[in-house]
């Protein structure tokens, strides 16, 4: 039978202080992307009357919708539904941040050249049409890459206002949710021969960013800044670490890239990968391959699984 929810309240707090997925019924007659919030006790879904619309997306107070535009359709078991990316239909950007944990930037040493006397963070763009949901496979063509990596991320999107140079203390604010990410990157288009040195190309092929399962508020986290990340591949763990380890942390991402562009509700900031990288494993490099499977895991978030096709 289905899961009463009378005790629901669907009000100011439960909007702030929520789980958020975009997920399709899988059955019946209407089968549109709605908005659901996670009820982890009973392991189902009260799906929303919020459909996948950017005229009414990101327009509440650090939650995907407006207080008064919510209204619960029915309570549905999580496994009836297929989760997609919990962002927006069209995010303006990806914005990536390179080299942002000490120990990755220590295994890359040599690979990437910067400036010892640029202490900011170091910025490059992924396009939007990368983005896939959990489950959805990873694919490229053979032809154009044969060196895909993982990389296990923190992803950060931006709501519910225009941000635009804002300091590090407000940062947090303008901050809609976070969420897992995979930065999938084809190191031979990044680093390698005549054709590489492509970092926008590298890591913006088709199905190049998994995000997800889940969209969680910051009143949900324990701390950003100290949260357990992972990357699992078939099972073995290939990266562990912790965002306390992050060079330049959430609210500093936040604010450094506010100052140097508009950040739009919808946007997603990866905030960088741990070490542990598949080029970089030892004794020798580990690509991806046709029927891998990779997790990424962030405390209090959730577990990100994309099959590779």
């Amino acid at each position: 039978s289905t899961p009463e929810f009378r005790e629901w309240n669907v009000g100011e707090r439960l909007l702030k202080e929520m789980r958020w997925v975009l997920a399709r019924h899988q059955s019946g007659l209407d089968t549109a992307p709605r908005w659901g919030i996670v009820n982890h006790v009973e392991d189902t879904v009260l799906l929303t009357t919020c459909r996948w619309d950017p005229h009414v997306l990101w327009s509440g107070r650090r939650s995907p919708v407006r207080g008064d535009e919510v209204e619960i359709v029915k309570e549905v078991n999580l496994e009836e539904l297929q989760l997609l990316p919990p962002v927006g239909p069209c995010p303006g950007k990806i914005i990536g941040v390179g080299l942002n944990y000490i120990a990755h930037a220590r295994e890359t040493a040599g690979d990437i050249v910067r400036s010892s006397h640029n202490a900011n963070p170091m910025l490059f763009a992924k396009f939007p049409s990368a983005i896939i949901g959990p489950g959805d496979s990873i694919r490229w063509d053979p032809l154009v890459t044969s060196s895909v990596d993982y990389e296990a991320e923190l992803a950060v999107i931006v709501g519910p206002e225009v941000v635009r140079n804002v300091d590090e203390a407000t940062a947090l604010s303008y901050v809609c949710g976070v969420t897992c990410a995979n930065d999938v990157t084809a190191r031979d288009l990044q680093f390698g021969g005549f054709d590489g040195g492509q970092w926008v190309r590298a890591k913006s092929l088709d199905t190049f960013c998994p995000l997800g399962p889940v969209l969680v508020t910051l009143d949900e986290v324990r701390d950003v800044n100290d949260l357990t990340i992972e990357c699992r591949l078939n099972g073995d763990v290939v990266q562990s670490s912790s965002t306390r380890c992050m060079t330049h942390n959430v609210a500093q991402l936040v604010s450094y890239c506010s100052k140097q562009f508009t950040l739009h509700p919808g946007d997603i900031i990866l905030t960088g990968t741990p070490d542990g990288v598949g080029y970089k494993r030892l004794p020798l490099p580990r690509f991806l391959r046709p029927g891998d499977v990779v997790q990424v895991d962030v405390e209090g978030i959730g577990r990100l699984i994309n099959p590779v096709a």
